[in-house]
């Protein structure tokens, strides 16, 4: 059996609607890991123990592939500078936003944000925000094959964005990597997990 480990996007769990539609496409042939990013908690968010938390996870559980969902994307990219090494599906990847979220960030602390995992607006302290504008895991590409699922039409992050940071990686991808656009895709791509899961196992039988 081959292991998948995923990483669930921000303001989301392991419960979210794409890992719910995604498992039962997938499995059992692959396990799918998916670790609550929400460390400490979601209202007290650190960006350095999220990565903690993903690398170990993946040294308890060695994936075969790591996939990212937007703000998840770049904790795959981190744990892949730290040494963690997969093939990588990258779904609707929060690639390049660092300074966008500067610009849109509100004034105060706590900030409100909508917690899909909740279902309501829940409270954040600002420390996390300021965090990622230093993450910058998006300068360079991971050194395994990486394909990019990004809709067109997502309203979280600019599909610009994600394709300008492609194209910077272009020069350095490893072989087989790959860009897929999808011309009526929003962010969360919930109506398009059966390419996913074909673009995951794809991912997976490249490997062996």
């Amino acid at each position: 059996m081959n292991t998948l480990l995923y990483f669930h996007g921000f303001a989301s769990s392991p419960a979210s609607a794409k890992i719910t539609a995604l498992r039962p496409m997938i499995e059992p042939e692959i396990e799918l890991i998916t670790p609550d990013l929400n460390v400490p908690s979601f209202e007290a968010l650190d960006w350095n123990a999220i990565v903690e938390h993903a690398i170990e996870v993946a040294r308890e559980h060695p994936p075969d592939l790591i996939a990212g969902s937007s703000m998840g994307a770049l904790v795959a990219l981190a744990i892949a500078q730290r040494g963690i090494i997969a093939p990588m599906v990258l779904i609707a990847p929060a690639l390049g936003i660092a300074d966008r979220w500067r610009t849109l960030l509100p004034d105060g602390d706590p900030i409100l944000v909508f917690n899909h995992a909740r279902n309501a607006e829940v409270p954040i302290h600002r420390k996390f925000f300021e965090q990622m504008f230093q993450v910058r895991v998006d300068r360079t590409p991971p050194p395994s094959p990486v394909t990019v699922v990004m809709g067109r039409n997502d309203e979280s992050v600019p599909f610009d964005l994600v394709e300008n940071t492609w194209r910077q990686w272009q020069p350095r991808l490893a072989p087989s990597s790959k860009f897929i656009a999808i011309d009526e895709g929003d962010h969360g791509l919930t109506a398009h997990a059966a390419l996913i899961a074909r673009e995951i196992r794809e991912a997976i039988s490249g490997r062996t």
